[in-house]
This record gives C-alpha cells, sequence and structure tokens, in this order.
C-alpha cells in the first residue's frame, strides 16, 4: 500500500481544498493518471498516480480543506487499467462516463463544470492551447442547452461540494448562498491585510498615450511578421516602469521587520483576470526582456489564466504589480498593494479628452495612471517622481531605448 498525499504546493501555500476526486475506490489506474484535483489559493492542481495500482480508499472527500503531507487516500500496487484502442471504440460510452471524457484535454475547471451539467467533453471544440478545452468552451456548449425542455432523464444532482442553482422566479426576493473558493478567500484575506498592515496612500497622474500609439500604427506590421504577436501597450509601461523604479529604488523593495530589502532584480507582476479571481504572473528579470519577449510572455499568461492552466511557479515572488483596470472600461481607480511589495501601478482607459498643449486645445488620446505605494518606506515626493519619470518615458518612447 502507498499513501495519496498532497503535495508540496509552491512558495508560501500550505493548503488546499479537495474540488473533486476523479477516481473512486476499487477504480485501477496508470503511472500519471490524475486522481484528485486540488483547489488552491493560486491555481487548480491534480495529483497523479505514481505508479500503476487501485484505488483503494479515500480519507478526505470533495469539498474538504487538507494541508501539504495530508494523506487523502491509499493506492494499492498493481496492474493499471488497459484499454485497447480498439476496443474501446467499439464500446459505446455509458453517459457517467461520457461525461467524465478521461481522454479528453481539458482544464480541470472545465472538467468539473463539464460532470456537474452533464456535458460529453468529446463534443466540446477547445478554444485553449493546443485545443484544449477551457471553461468558457463548456460554458458555451451549456447555453444552447436552455431551449425548450424536451422529455429526457432528469440532470443527475450535481456532486458536492456545487450545490444546484435555485430558480429565480421574475419579482421574488430570492437568496443564494455559495462557499467562496480558496481563491476568491484569500484573495479577500490579503486584500483586508494589506489595508491594515500598510499605510498605503494612491497619487494619480495623466499621460498622453499619441506617442506609444503612433508608434504602434507604424510598426504593428512588422512586429506582428518578427514576433507573431501584436504589438500591445503593455510592453512599453513594463520599460518604463523598470526606468522608473531604477531611478527610485525604494519601490522595488519590501519590509522585513525593522530592515528594507532593496532589490536590484526587476520581477514584474501582471494582473490577469480569470474565472476564479485575479491572478498575477510574474515576468521575471523583465528589465533584459525585449518588447516581444515581454508581448509573447504576457499574451501567454493571459491564454493560460482562462485556461486555468497557469502554474505556481508563474505566481511565485515579483517585485513589483502592473494591473490594467482599462481593458474593463475603467476610468481611474486606486489600486490595493501586493503584499509583500510596496507598490502596484494602476492603468487606465484611453479617452480622447481637450488638453493644452504649446498653449492651444487639442484632443489627445489620455490616460489617467495612479501609483499605491506604501508610506512607511516611499516618501510622497518619491511616489509623485516615480509616476512623472513614467510619464516622461511614455510620451517619449525614444527614451527607453537609451536606458541601460
Amino acid at each position: 500500500m502507498s499513501n495519496v498525499v498532497v503535495p508540496q504546493l509552491g512558495e508560501s501555500v500550505v493548503e488546499a481544498r479537495i474540488a473533486r476526486w476523479l477516481k473512486q475506490p476499487g477504480d485501477r489506474v496508470n503511472t500519471g493518471d490524475a486522481l484528485v484535483s486540488l483547489e488552491t489559493d493560486k491555481v487548480d492542481i491534480e495529483v497523479p498516480a505514481d505508479h500503476p495500482g487501485t484505488l483503494v480508499s479515500i480519507a478526505h472527500q470533495d469539498g474538504e480543506d487538507v494541508k501539504v503531507g495530508d494523506v487523502i487516500g491509499v493506492l494499492e500496487p498493481g496492474e493499471g487499467v488497459a484499454v485497447p484502442a480498439t476496443t474501446a471504440a467499439a464500446q459505446p460510452a455509458t453517459a457517467s462516463e461520457a461525461t467524465k471524457a478521461p481522454d479528453t484535454k481539458a482544464t480541470p475547471t472545465a472538467k468539473r463544470m463539464a460532470e456537474t451539467h452533464q456535458v460529453n467533453l468529446d463534443t466540446v471544440s477547445g478554444t485553449g492551447s493546443s485545443g484544449r478545452v477551457t471553461k468558457a468552451d463548456v460554458t458555451q456548449a451549456i447555453t444552447p442547452a436552455a431551449k425548450p425542455a424536451q422529455a429526457a432523464a432528469p440532470a443527475p444532482k450535481p456532486a458536492a461540494p456545487v450545490a444546484p442553482r435555485p430558480a429565480v422566479v421574475p419579482g421574488s426576493r430570492t437568496e443564494e448562498r455559495v462557499r467562496m473558493t480558496k481563491r476568491r478567500a484569500t484573495i479577500a484575506k490579503r486584500l483586508v491585510e494589506a489595508q491594515h498592515t500598510a499605510a498605503m496612500l494612491t497619487t494619480f497622474n495623466e499621460v498622453d498615450m499619441t506617442a506609444v500609439m503612433a508608434l504602434r500604427e507604424r510598426h504593428k506590421k512588422s512586429f506582428q511578421e518578427r514576433h507573431g504577436v501584436g504589438l500591445g501597450l503593455t510592453s512599453f509601461f513594463v520599460k518604463a516602469t523598470i526606468a522608473a523604479l531604477k531611478a527610485f529604488p525604494p519601490l522595488n523593495a519590501e519590509i522585513q521587520g525593522e530592515e528594507i530589502l532593496y532589490k536590484h532584480f526587476y520581477d514584474i507582476g501582471i494582473a490577469v483576470g480569470a474565472a476564479g479571481g485575479l491572478v498575477v504572473p510574474v515576468l521575471r528579470d523583465a528589465d533584459r526582456m525585449s518588447f516581444g519577449g515581454i508581448e509573447i510572455a504576457t499574451r501567454d499568461f493571459a491564454t493560460r489564466a482562462k485556461e486555468g492552466t497557469i502554474s505556481l511557479a508563474d505566481l511565485a515572488g515579483g517585485t513589483f504589480t502592473i494591473t490594467n483596470g482599462g481593458v474593463f472600461g475603467s476610468l481611474m481607480s486606486t489600486p490595493i498593494l501586493n503584499p509583500p511589495q510596496v507598490g502596484i501601478l494602476g492603468l487606465h482607459k484611453i479617452a480622447d479628452r481637450p488638453v493644452a498643449v504649446n498653449g492651444q486645445v487639442v484632443i489627445r488620446p489620455m490616460m489617467y495612471l495612479a501609483l499605491s505605494y506604501d508610506h512607511r518606506i516611499v516618501d510622497g515626493r518619491e511616489a509623485v517622481q516615480f509616476l512623472v519619470r513614467l510619464k516622461a518615458c511614455i510620451e517619449d518612447p525614444g527614451q527607453l531605448l537609451l536606458e541601460d
């Protein structure tokens, strides 16, 4: 017998929640088969079998919280399950088997959602990388089902801990109680802690995007052909942020007790919206990355966030964060620090506004910038000058070529 244990989950992650057992007691498995899906405060992961055998027992059920190292099941060594391709193709799948679709490439979230709504993943076209089925794909497959009811067997009760949503009657005062996911609960806790432990202030400025937008227009075709990705705004702001961080090192530092730890490397977190909540994957040594490298990496982050395949290694660390509420239409906001970082830059919607240029009122594409900072080690003067430096780099992007 061998124990199935909660593996090391990455930096600062010590517990998880059992999202769903993918195998049940008595199931035979091969090496590498996913046994259980775990939900952490950062990503969902699957725990594979490290040898062939039979799952004998389960110690913790779906929805239970577990810690790293906890024994959650027992696997008896033995021969794995053999499924000849010809036999498998010849046998029609049962409703349950079709729903699980173990051989379909799908994200853990997509698999759980498919089982809950009795969707055959074999019939769903994946839009993720390498054709992987994502949550959005399953949602799209479910939506057409909202048509006039036909005579059919009632859908089985969703597996715990997912509760069926009550029908909403127009004009009724319906309430619904849903347990927070691990990620949402952790986000809530960390945001409150950030405001309680840091002396957080926010300063604002605005930037004229004319030069950057003109440069993008001139080079978008050649950039696309060279790098296989469009030239976005992210790379400009990452480069400008690094230039400002080099000029004002306290914003790239952190507090450890009564000491300040100055970091002479630039790991820039890029906040990305995901189905389960915001995630912040990190561009390692972003100061050494080219514009193309930054754009490729951020596109990859966005794709994997949508698919639910961001890894814990992608999220670890970070010395400064950039978040862009403008993609959702935000005109101005006050971003909250991502501890132990002491600075976060908020980007916003680009809007045409009248501004004074050389004594004349002209219409320019303008963006508001917001810098939230920890006043314990960052003075207001430094915060204001940080944004002024960043603004200068964006309004004259040629300056970025002169940075070390």
